[in-house]
């Protein structure tokens, strides 16, 4: 006879009793009949060899798991049994480019016994974006936290799960190529994640990890610093990467690039900034840029510079012409530089640390310490350009700063900074030019 307390009349409830039973019971080793029916599978995929199963155990065994979700792009099956005692499946999802995706996939039981779904002790950071099930009798499972993180049994199951990972990518990478080349705009986010935050997983991924032109050709970091080391070694001999975050807003940068034989890569992930952050100091004499972070000639630093037409006399009346005109802009740094003609009038850019500072901070859902709007603005006034030559040649000074305004806007413009009543000016007046 079981005698059930007042304050726990819930467990006589049949959908109480069938919630307990799903989450703790439904993979049990015995047949557990309730309302007529066996409700739970003693045999789940995880304790067979993989050799008996198919790919569609494999997919209809994840359905059970999470039946709303769409099938997983491939699988790993864990069966150790020297010097710890483990099985389990861990499936890829599509992560694509969503970073906030609930965690919490990964079930944790003790001989098909569901313990918890919070694996943070057992399974590193990064491999908790995979979906699955770990079973281990070897995971003490009433302790005090601090003592499962010390625990040597827990440290041995936690590096072997990411070698595990690792060793599965490389292998479809080497067996593959072209199929993980496809798989890895859903499955990048993941790796990037665990290069940037397990130094093991990074070295191994450093193979098969790869990098994206705008061409939509992919790359190895290897192969992409062999193929553009000739035309964007700087000189100081080290290997400039350049990327864009947003194609279409930098636009007008890349076009420059490509003037001048440069290749782009795209980086335009969640992760990104971070990625970029932890790689650059991986990989050794290579610097990472965005296209807009400056000048291409100081992006990308040659020994042989273009010759400016100005003489020094007339490149500082530019630059004080500049300045006096758009005086009123705070931290605006000015310089007079030589650039080709077909180039834009006037470039205007954010310096590094603090365009990494803002996109870090955003994707880290803080606000940036610099505000909505960098402080800090480099304007690279084209010493080749003809406009530059009309501002120097301008009899009336009104003529001059509607130029210098006219180039100016258009450079913000290109940065995508140009919003609302002034670029409503911008247009206006572009109209009344023509």
């Amino acid at each position: 006879i079981l005698h059930i307390a007042e304050d726990s009349e819930e467990f006589l409830m049949k959908y109480r009793l069938n919630e307990i039973l799903e989450k703790y019971g439904k993979f049990l080793p015995v047949e557990i009949e309730f309302d007529e029916k066996i409700i739970n599978n003693p045999n789940p995929i995880w304790t067979k060899q993989p050799s008996e199963l198919k790919d569609e155990d494999y997919i209809s065994f994840y359905k059970e798991l999470h039946p709303m979700s769409e099938d997983p792009l491939f699988w790993i099956h864990l069966n150790v049994d020297y010097p710890f005692n483990l099985t389990g499946v861990l499936y890829f999802p599509k992560l694509k480019n969503d970073f906030s995706i609930k965690k919490e996939k990964i079930q944790l039981y003790s001989r098909q016994v569901f313990i918890t779904d919070e694996v943070n002790d057992v399974v590193p950071d990064f491999l908790q974006l995979l979906h699955g099930v770990i079973d281990s009798p070897d995971i003490p499972l009433n302790v005090s936290r601090s003592y499962l993180q010390s625990d040597s049994n827990v440290k041995k199951i936690n590096g072997y799960i990411t070698r595990k990972v690792a060793d599965k990518l490389s292998e479809i990478f080497r067996n593959d190529r072209e199929g993980f080349e496809k798989k890895f705009d859903d499955i990048g986010l993941f790796v990037k994640y665990g290069m940037i935050s397990d130094d093991k997983f990074g070295e191994k991924a450093k193979e098969f990890c790869l990098v994206k032109n705008l061409a939509g050709k992919h790359f190895t970091f290897e192969e992409y610093t062999e193929k553009v080391k000739e035309n964007q070694t700087d000189k100081g001999g080290t290997v400039v990467w350049l990327y864009a975050s947003d194609v279409q807003k930098q636009d007008t940068y890349i076009q420059s690039a490509q003037k001048r034989g440069y290749d782009v890569l795209i980086f335009d992930s969640v992760i990104d900034p971070h990625f970029i952050n932890g790689i650059e100091y991986k990989i050794e004499k290579t610097s990472i840029k965005r296209v807009d972070a400056d000048t291409l000639d100081k992006l990308i630093e040659k020994e042989i510079k273009l010759e400016s037409v100005l003489s020094k006399d007339d490149e500082e009346r530019a630059k004080k012409l500049f300045e006096e005109t758009l005086g009123g802009t705070p931290k605006l740094t000015i310089t007079v530089e030589a650039m080709p003609t077909d180039e834009m009038p006037v470039v205007i850019t954010i310096p590094e640390f603090i365009r990494r500072m803002n996109d870090m901070a955003a994707t880290s859902g803080q606000k940036s310490m610099f505000g909505d709007m960098p402080t800090m603005l480099n304007l690279a006034i084209n010493a080749n350009h003809p406009v530059t030559q009309k501002v120097l040649n301008a009899t009336d000074p009104s003529e001059a700063s509607a130029l210098i305004r006219h180039a100016y806007n258009l450079a913000l413009l290109s940065q995508g900074m140009l919003s609302g009543s002034d670029l409503t000016a911008f247009v206006q007046q572009a109209v009344s030019r023509l």
